[in-house]
């Protein structure tokens, strides 16, 4: 069921992925971005949207979902295999070791968190994919950090991901209260809130950037 939370924070995620395209277009260069940080999203998205196979839920899902996976892709395409992107990414600063932390940890959570509860198939890629996004800005956030002055666009895609991710947390909890058959997760909880708190230093030197009208620069 939509509402008001969760339409928005579909409008941040769709606007972080549009900012993040044209940021690519506009200055031809992938310095600044983490391909890793799409890698997770895309393996995230893979695993959390199986259902696409199983179940319909509605033109609007089945739409986002699609975009999410298609675009992400297509990112990580651009940036590895095409010029000037290839030229430009920057290995050594995107050097977060994203399958043995990211990917190897949210795999035993996910596997013990089902043993736990006792899910199915699907539930366990979807448990996975909850526990890896908590994750996925990580070598972002960390390029973000070794550049320390960031560029315009890549601090406004980073934004609206952060913002996305907020936003989902008050969806879950007002899901939980207002739709019969939704209730509390507290992996869900936990995670987003974990995921949340991983923007907050990032949030603060982007909004003193805004108010004070300058570049955004990290502290060392």
């Amino acid at each position: 069921m939509m509402n008001l939370f969760r339409l928005a924070g579909d409008m941040c995620h769709v606007i972080s992925i549009l900012v993040l395209l044209l940021r690519l277009r506009v200055t031809k260069n992938a310095n600044g971005i983490s391909i890793k940080t799409q890698e997770l999203y895309l393996i995230v998205f893979i695993a959390r949207y199986l259902d696409l196979f199983t179940t319909f839920y509605s033109l609007y899902n089945t739409i986002m979902k699609i975009l999410y996976i298609g675009t992400t892709s297509y990112i990580i395409f651009m940036v590895r295999y095409t010029e000037p992107f290839k030229t430009s990414y920057d290995r050594a600063h995107d050097s977060f070791l994203h399958y043995q932390f990211a990917v190897a940890p949210a795999a035993i959570l996910g596997l013990i968190t089902n043993i736990i509860e006792g899910f199915g198939f699907i539930e366990v890629f979807w448990t996975f994919s909850i526990y890896l996004e908590a994750f996925a800005i990580i070598p972002q956030l960390i390029v973000l950090q070794r550049y320390q002055e960031v560029e315009n666009l890549t601090g406004n895609y980073v934004f609206f991901l952060g913002a996305y991710r907020a936003l989902y947390i008050l969806n879950w909890v007002y899901r939980s209260y207002y739709e019969p058959y939704y209730h509390h997760n507290w992996v869900v909880y936990l995670c987003g809130l974990a995921q949340t708190a991983l923007y907050l230093d990032f949030f603060y030197y982007f909004i003193q950037s805004k108010y004070r009208g300058g570049r955004l620069q990290l502290p060392k």
